[in-house]
């Protein structure tokens, strides 16, 4: 069962528009080497969805075209696409800055024994999944061996470089909550994995960067099992600040799907919710070449509250 919110449903969150777009954020497949319960894009070894090789081309003419400062890969896993690598090497080539989010039990799979050097070699910062520095809590969201997996990688990719703050190479963890809940407070969260990370691994990292968890999907479906759906909206709600409005990801972010549909972003993605407010939910990426998306209107719905809630959540954790 996944939770999806109707196109057309009215929703009193607040209206927002975008400002100067930033960040690319792709896509590539739903196909990942996990099936972890709060993966919003239900991503999982049997998903069979992956961006083909044309459309990889446009992402890189549309960066080729100018003002983007970021590409975000996403998944999924995003290095289980064959093109992976060849849409790093390009696009570090003409200077865009490049984020993989990476699930760290990757670095294990087979035919991915190199990821970990090449990630280093072309600078790519790491946006690593690690929901708990706790073996126990990590397994119950994760699977059985996930926490031992993510461990290894991470002494990995320290080994390179990965998280020291000279080495110029940017090692970020994310941290989902177990359930209906909000994140902690993310400074001292962070400050909490830094310590229990160093002390029992001798593992270091840059930033931590809290997510909340949003309502669509495998969690939506499992909160609708547990009938604790409308619950956590409301909590959502009563939780809304719109101080965090001026820093939601989406207003200088667009995301594409892995066939090259672009939404505003990745959460709109996996609901089918069209760019802009529009009527047409299939604006494709190379449709945008010549437009420019500054001050349009951002397609809104109730699981928007999942980003202003508390201290606000976005790809690059908390807005406050």
């Amino acid at each position: 069962m996944h939770v999806m919110l109707h196109r057309l449903e009215v929703s009193d969150f607040p209206p927002i528009t975008r400002a100067r777009l930033e960040t690319l954020q792709v896509n590539l497949s739903y196909r990942c080497n996990q099936a972890c319960l709060h993966c919003h894009v239900n991503a999982s070894p049997q998903r069979k969805e992956m961006m083909d090789s044309e459309t990889v081309g446009q992402v890189i003419a549309f960066l080729r075209h100018g003002g983007i400062k970021n590409l975000d890969l996403t998944g999924g896993a995003p290095e289980l696409h064959p093109h992976f690598r060849h849409l790093v090497e390009t696009v570090r080539a003409i200077g865009i800055h490049v984020i993989d989010r990476c699930n760290l039990t990757i670095l294990e799979e087979p035919g991915q024994e190199g990821l970990a050097d090449f990630l280093a070699k072309n600078h790519v910062e790491i946006a690593a999944s690690l929901p708990c520095y706790l073996e126990d809590n990590v397994e119950r969201q994760r699977g059985e061996g996930v926490f031992a997996a993510s461990i290894r990688a991470l002494k990995r990719l320290n080994a390179l470089g990965y998280g020291s703050p000279e080495s110029g190479l940017v090692l970020n963890l994310v941290f989902n909550p177990q359930g209906p809940v909000l994140p902690p407070p993310q400074a001292s969260l962070e400050e909490a994995y830094r310590h229990e990370l160093k002390v029992h691994h001798e593992i270091v990292f840059n930033r931590l960067y809290t997510i909340t968890n949003m309502p669509i999907q495998r969690f939506g479906s499992t909160l609708v099992s547990k009938g604790q759906f409308h619950a956590y909206m409301k909590l959502l709600r009563e939780a809304h600040h719109d101080e965090n409005l001026e820093h939601v990801m989406c207003r200088n972010l667009i995301s594409v799907d892995w066939r090259g549909y672009v939404h505003d972003c990745d959460f709109n993605q996996v609901l089918g919710l069209p760019l802009g407010a529009g009527s047409n939910p299939w604006t494709h990426l190379f449709d945008l070449l010549q437009c420019n998306l500054e001050g349009q209107p951002i397609t809104i719905a109730d699981h928007c509250y999942g980003c202003t809630a508390g201290g606000g959540s976005g790809c690059n954790g908390a807005l406050s």
